[in-house]
């Protein structure tokens, strides 16, 4: 809905259920937006002027919420409260003049929600997604349930239906049948003899376009250092080198310290991506770098490392440092996918913003699991969202769910097979 919400502000009005009455049918009244918060408006009966006592949330989405106008089209009864039925003879001439000039919802506004939540994605369609058990490599995955544009896929293999993997239609996870082979990204072939005659493969133009690069010039080469986004503990910005360089812009990226001998823990991310820093960026803007496994030569400095290890830092210029206008301020509340965990969204707040990175932290829990994200990441949405698309959404956590988990979840934090996949919270 983020495009059709700029006609959503405090002061609209719009006809809601009346329930501030004892009439066994429905009716309706009149209501002004007093705060905003996400789809959630909280909102006041007209005629209450200053008085608070009846003020209440109501998602703005939810079929009940109508233009004003709708009751005398649909021949609706628009009836006052009972509290301040009272406090006027000739409603029908207060209405008149306290909505002479007032906005309203758009005419269209039901039809723009049920048309944003038409998603693309369809159960049946093959997708390549990371293998969630070895983040080296793609396996195919088919598309079993759509909720709110995330996708819940279950390995090709999988005959339990059990094996599956949550990430939003438009995650970089995510990807055409075939585009492994494309740029040379390692695959795991499904031991299945033939796949199902009901599964077919999702069109290419259903996925999200990267940002095209030009790599034929100086670009990324094997061995150059950076700093990463740690895929498997989304808490740290670590020492990371370029194992290997795809097509397309795509790169194969390790940890330094903390890597398999067969490149089994590399991940990929794109040129583009939000989640790959220059040299020194911690540094600059005060994050703490997460060193090499095992470095023994702490406080850690890029340039004594390079120098011992004989590489060189990846060219500041070829990282993308378009830094969109997001809005996001510290201290703002949102639903946020546990990536860690991602069929689990989260009550959470943003702790911290460098750019366009949004450290996000989970409400109830330690600050070890918070999380760095884009602000453009799929995996972050307005209050409300869960309650508008039907998914559950995970309260913040008690003292006592937080204890009979934490054990269990510290010695599993950097488990390498722990790929997206639980460790803490449980749904």
């Amino acid at each position: 809905m983020g495009t059709c919400w700029g006609d959503i502000s405090e002061g609209v009005r719009v006809e809601v259920p009346n329930t501030d009455c004892n009439l066994p049918t429905k009716v309706f009244w009149i209501a002004g937006i007093v705060k905003l918060a996400g789809y959630n408006a909280l909102l006041r009966y007209e005629g209450f002027e200053n008085d608070s006592n009846l003020d209440f949330w109501c998602n703005i989405c939810v079929p009940d919420i109508h233009p004003v106008g709708w009751c005398a089209t649909s021949g609706k009864p628009l009836v006052p409260p009972r509290t301040i039925h009272h406090k006027y003879t000739n409603w029908k001439a207060f209405l008149v003049k306290r909505l002479t000039g007032a906005k309203t919802l758009p005419p269209d506004f039901s039809q723009k929600v049920s048309e944003s939540m038409q998603y693309p994605f369809k159960p049946s369609m093959r997708v390549e997604v990371v293998d969630k058990t070895h983040l080296c490599r793609t396996r195919v995955a088919v598309v079993d349930n759509v909720i709110g544009g995330r996708l819940r896929l279950v390995y090709e293999e999988s005959e339990d239906k059990t094996d599956d993997f949550w990430c939003h239609m438009y995650s970089p996870l995510i990807h055409p049948i075939g585009w492994s082979r494309n740029i040379g990204h390692r695959f795991k072939r499904s031991d299945i003899a033939k796949k199902q005659d009901s599964h077919y493969d999702a069109p290419p133009h259903l996925f999200v376009k990267v940002k095209e690069v030009e790599s034929s010039g100086e670009w990324f080469k094997e061995g150059m250092k950076l700093e990463a986004i740690d895929p498997l503990n989304l808490s740290a910005i670590c020492v990371a080198t370029i194992r290997k360089v795809l097509a397309d812009g795509y790169l194969m990226i390790g940890i330094d310290g903390s890597e398999a001998a067969d490149g089994s823990d590399w991940f990929c991310y794109h040129a583009a991506s939000p989640s790959i820093f220059p040299v020194g960026f911690c540094e600059i803007n005060m994050i703490e770098l997460t060193p090499p496994r095992g470095y023994a030569k702490l406080p850690f400095k890029w340039f004594d490392y390079l120098r011992e290890m004989g590489s060189v830092a990846a060219p500041v210029k070829l990282f993308n440092k378009e830094v969109p206008n997001h809005g996001f301020h510290v201290a703002m509340k949102l639903e946020a996918v546990d990536l860690m965990e991602p069929r689990l969204v989260c009550v959470a707040t943003i702790t911290r913003i460098i750019h366009r990175l949004l450290r996000i932290h989970f409400d109830g829990w330690e600050d070890e699991y918070d999380q760095w994200v884009d602000c453009e990441s799929p995996d972050l949405y307005p209050v409300g969202w869960c309650q508008l698309t039907g998914y559950q959404l995970q309260p913040p956590a008690s003292q006592s769910s937080r204890d009979s988990q934490s054990s269990s979840s510290k010695q599993k934090k950097k488990s390498k097979s722990q790929q997206y996949k639980g460790h803490k919270k449980s749904g």
